[in-house]
């Protein structure tokens, strides 16, 4: 197997050296052929052979690596055609995807949210919803008498008002990304943006409050709709 002990001292798996090489091969000297720094492609690094930081070991004689190893089959045969940014978040800008199975990226799709509001998935008996609040904006002072809701804080910092009549919000709370607020129905509640950049979040409203596919660019254009 080897034509050195010295040489089998270095490297302690079954391998096999090259014939016309009389000095043992170091993997940090710089030779021929291979270099570090260098861009490597399959295995072993540096190609294989004499030249290879591992010398006489060759493709075929290991399993697969990387990417090759969690996914042996090839794109087109892997059952899936879409591209990696689709399958991860397929999203079309103002499509409701209620109706039907989904997975998103909660997170991402908040975060490249731009409107005001945005309904994401509207079922029978739940919504989700998209929302991204100016610096200095607020949801507005509202009330669901039959509608359970819960926001998610994804970016920014804000203060959550809320009480039993609109002019007693005696529950006073300052949130932040990763904060979670339960409003029961019928209660009066505001969120308020009183940080410096837009404040993103998601809501779920059980029963859906907005009509399926709701897109409001703007507070002004949502304030317009309930005229």
């Amino acid at each position: 197997m080897y034509n050195s002990p010295y040489y089998a001292s270095l490297f302690p798996y079954p391998a096999r050296t090259p014939q016309d090489a009389p000095l043992p091969h170091y993997p940090w000297w710089l030779q021929d052929g291979y270099y570090p720094w260098a861009p490597q492609t399959g295995w072993p690094p540096g190609g294989g052979g004499r030249f290879s930081a591992y010398p006489g070991l060759e493709g075929p004689e290991l399993p697969p690596q990387g990417q090759e190893a969690r996914n042996p089959l090839p794109p087109q045969e892997s059952g899936n055609s879409m591209s990696g940014e689709e399958a991860r978040n397929p999203v079309i800008e103002g499509q409701d995807q209620g109706g039907k199975p989904f997975v998103i990226n909660i997170e991402e799709a908040v975060e490249r949210n731009r409107y005001y509001r945005r309904t994401l998935w509207t079922g029978k008996h739940l919504q989700v919803v998209l929302m991204s609040i100016p610096v200095g904006g607020d949801i507005g002072l509202e009330v669901h008498p039959n509608v359970d809701q819960f926001i998610r804080i994804e970016q920014g910092h804000a203060q959550v008002q809320m009480g039993e009549r609109r002019d007693r919000l005696n529950f006073v709370r300052r949130v932040s990304e990763d904060d979670a607020i339960m409003i029961p129905a019928g209660t009066w509640h505001n969120v308020i943006n009183v940080g410096f950049v837009p404040l993103k979040l998601y809501t779920l409203y059980a029963p859906p409050e907005h009509p399926k596919g709701t897109v409001q660019r703007t507070k002004a254009e949502a304030m317009a709709g309930h005229r």
